[in-house]
């Protein structure tokens, strides 16, 4: 059954209208006519079945039946990262909205090549991800930000929760990624001495070349800092974001809950 996001309060014998694109993707793309049955949330208020009430090129109506599943809440789960080309930015976007992310933030660092983010192209891609994978809910994207200035201003924005930092180097300029001195903690190592705490956790992974040492120091001085690595390999940006946000998942988050419905 096809599965929509819209803004629209949801409850009992209402009908809720979609956009023009939804219309288009229902009457058209999907082949979908009166009577057809689909799923609606909102992130607030659960997901619904209702059925198309009205549908024409640039517009259409659901009428409300039930509810199918009640709201619950996504594991609040910060994702930072160096936008990339694309193709692979629009994947970071979809593939940790899968995974259960609930903010993404684009961070300018000093080797990140990208110079533009399209806000609006990443929401669009979070909420395809959130239809096709029984998410309730859409993660919040954030403009484009200086890596320094969402650190120096962490303790005032987000004191309670702290970043962990995905940092795959070692401290000897001399050798080829660091070397083995000062790496920091295997990332699931690193996370299991707060199974017992309550924190609020954020995510942070580099541009392709990785960080700079000045971005390495500056990170590492933050008291609300874990420093992290993803293992022996060093990870195409993409990837790295995928990785961490599954590995948090797997030792903090829900991914050893089982799917159920209302």
């Amino acid at each position: 059954m096809l599965r929509l996001f819209v803004s629209s309060e949801l409850a009992p014998g209402i009908s809720v209208p979609v956009s023009p694109e939804q219309a288009h993707y229902l009457g058209r793309v999907m082949r979908r006519d009166i009577g057809a049955e689909l799923l609606l949330f909102n992130g607030r208020d659960g997901e619904w079945r209702g059925e198309i009430a009205a549908i024409s090129k640039n517009a259409g109506v659901v009428s409300l039946k039930e509810q199918t599943r009640v709201q619950a809440a996504t594991p609040d789960l910060w994702l930072l990262f160096a936008p990339v080309k694309r193709v692979p930015l629009d994947q970071i976007a979809q593939k940790t909205t899968e995974l259960g992310a609930s903010l993404l933030q684009p961070v300018k660092t000093a080797r990140t090549i990208v110079t533009r983010v399209r806000e609006d192209r990443l929401y669009a891609n979070a909420v395809e991800a959130a239809e096709q994978s029984e998410r309730l809910d859409v993660p919040e994207v954030r403009p484009f930000a200086q890596l320094e200035k969402l650190v120096t201003g962490w303790p005032d924005n987000a004191p309670e929760r702290r970043l962990v930092f995905c940092d795959e180097a070692g401290d000897d300029a001399q050798e080829r990624w660091g070397g083995p001195e000062g790496r920091a903690l295997p990332m699931v190592e690193a996370l299991q001495a707060y199974r017992d705490k309550s924190c609020r956790w954020a995510i942070l992974t580099g541009p392709e070349g990785g960080f700079t040492p000045a971005e390495r120091d500056m990170l590492r001085q933050q008291e609300f800092v874990t420093p992290v690595t993803l293992g022996p390999r060093i990870m195409r940006a993409d990837t790295a974001a995928f990785a961490a946000v599954t590995l948090w998942q797997a030792v903090l988050g829900d991914l050893g809950q089982p799917f159920t419905k209302a």
